[in-house]
């Protein structure tokens, strides 16, 4: 008798466990839940003032507020972000050091530069964000949209000059993988920085550009036109624009930032951070901050943005050998 009630309280337990870790995070116990009780530093591996800072920045103040603990951001430049990313991957797993992550340090960076840290063994804690990447064009383009951009891109290829941040940049790699679905190769002009490069467009010296969302900015100006996302589904910011899959499928990439700590962490402390981030972006507060700056809360838990992150290599890899891309 014993041992039946032994047995029918570990089931009970064992499905008490698995309802609750698939309840939303809100109702959950959050007693239940890991919370720091030292102040937590979030390193942002870019300087103050750019748009990972604003998104670590928003997320530790609501983090403050959720954990009664100070949540403090650290600037740590350098390499592309990978030395703000080594910094924390070097850390000890305790919850309380943790970074923003983005494409360039996770998944493009470290298979064009190389990195001190294997960012596929560090925690990947939640997706916090994801943007489109804008296919911006000169007002005055002769094409009226992207079908027949690309109708004539595929006749003269080398006329065409496509402007980028920067050689090695989501938004260069997000031309090359519109060169592979078109099947041509366009001519590039890579700028140190997305502000030169705009000012190039704006002058007529470039024809198209992909941008970050930055550039909307001068497409509500008029300095800019908007062709067409890069993101599978429209972008409310501009719901009548067109995506680049629509035209030349399969085409969907995105801009994203992730918290990510340490290789390791344990897995309760793993589940608390989640919970409260999950927390942290369903406040319309962050929510507005995010949107003024042309971002959307996305939350994807380790679980599942941990094999998107393996799916966004395997892409950016096919492009980088295909394209022949190299970084100096």
């Amino acid at each position: 008798m014993e041992h039946i009630f032994s047995r029918r309280s570990m089931i009970a337990a064992l499905a008490a466990g698995f309802a609750a870790a698939h309840l939303p995070t809100w109702a959950q116990n959050s007693s239940t839940l890991w919370k720091p009780k030292l102040p937590v530093q979030i390193t942002v591996p870019f300087p103050a003032g750019g748009g990972v800072d604003l998104v670590g920045r928003a997320l530790a103040q609501e983090l403050t507020d959720i954990w009664g603990v100070p949540v403090v951001v650290d600037n740590v430049g350098g390499a592309a972000g990978a030395v703000g990313i080594a910094k924390v991957n070097n850390a000890k797993a305790d919850g309380l050091h943790l970074a923003i992550s983005s494409a360039g340090n996770v998944t493009i960076g470290p298979l064009l530069r190389g990195a001190p840290y294997e960012p596929m063994r560090m925690t990947h804690v939640a997706r916090l964000t994801t943007s489109p990447v804008l296919l911006l064009a000169r007002p005055d383009l002769p094409a009226k949209d992207l079908a027949e951009f690309v109708e004539t891109a595929r006749k003269q290829p080398e006329t065409v000059r496509f402007g980028s941040g920067g050689v090695g940049s989501t938004p260069h790699l997000a031309q090359e993988l519109m060169n592979i679905r078109m099947g041509v190769k366009m001519l590039h002009v890579p700028y140190r920085g997305t502000a030169p490069m705009m000012a190039d467009l704006i002058a007529g010296h470039l024809d198209v550009a992909f941008s970050d969302v930055s550039g909307w900015s001068f497409v509500t100006s008029g300095k800019a036109r908007l062709l067409a996302v890069s993101t599978a589904s429209a972008w409310e910011n501009s719901p009548e624009t067109a995506t680049i899959d629509s035209v030349l499928p399969p085409y969907a990439i995105e801009n994203w930032y992730g918290l990510v700590a340490p290789p390791n962490l344990p897995a309760d402390v793993q589940a608390g951070i989640s919970a409260a981030v999950q927390q942290a972006l369903g406040r319309e507060s962050i929510q507005t901050i995010y949107a003024n700056a042309g971002f959307s809360p996305s939350f994807m838990p380790r679980e599942t943005f941990e094999p998107f992150l393996e799916k966004e290599i395997e892409l950016w890899r096919e492009v980088i050998t295909k394209a022949d891309i190299r970084v100096e």
